[in-house]
């Protein structure tokens, strides 16, 4: 059982373990489990003057940092480094975040399209093992902000601000 199964279960929260292909990207998540890239939760760490903040999106869509400059307050909100994610949290594969910030001691900002699913498949720590559950059930109890943070591929962008 891994740190993120075990975090759920005490949380009593209801959830699928799903195994598939070693998967690096929530992309190639979705693309081993045969599902829509927008039922795929990505979690991207962002390094703030405030710590460590978990930003949530569809896999479909990507991470507008000016957005999260706005939702932060902080101009200088940025991604954390994979030295610095391996480095907090040695025990998640890189690209296997899950959208938990109670398992890390983070405040999430997630995004209004991750509301409109019912249920989403997330990394689980491990770039061969993703959750299913509802998403009411995994943001229970969490600092949350529902801010949009997010832009589909097809806006038009400035390269530099888009993840």
């Amino acid at each position: 059982m891994s740190a993120v199964t075990e975090h759920l279960q005490r949380r009593g929260i209801r959830f699928e373990v799903v195994t598939h292909p070693r998967a690096v990207t929530s992309l190639e998540e979705a693309l081993a489990l045969g599902i829509q890239a927008d039922e795929v939760l990505k979690t991207i760490v962002l390094d703030t003057g405030d710590g460590h903040v978990l930003a949530v999106v569809p896999a479909s869509r990507r991470l507008d940092m000016r957005r999260v400059h706005l939702a932060t307050g902080d101009a200088h909100a940025r991604l954390a480094s994979e030295e610095e994610v391996a480095g907090s949290f040695p025990e998640i594969e890189l690209g296997s975040f899950p959208p938990l910030g109670s398992l890390f001691r983070a405040s999430m900002l997630v995004d209004p399209e991750v509301l409109t699913h019912e249920t989403v498949v997330a990394a689980a720590g491990s770039q061969t093992e993703s959750i299913r559950a509802r998403v009411e059930d995994l943001l229970k109890d969490e600092d949350v902000r529902v801010v949009e943070i997010s832009r589909h591929p097809e806006e038009e962008d400035h390269p530099s601000d888009l993840l």
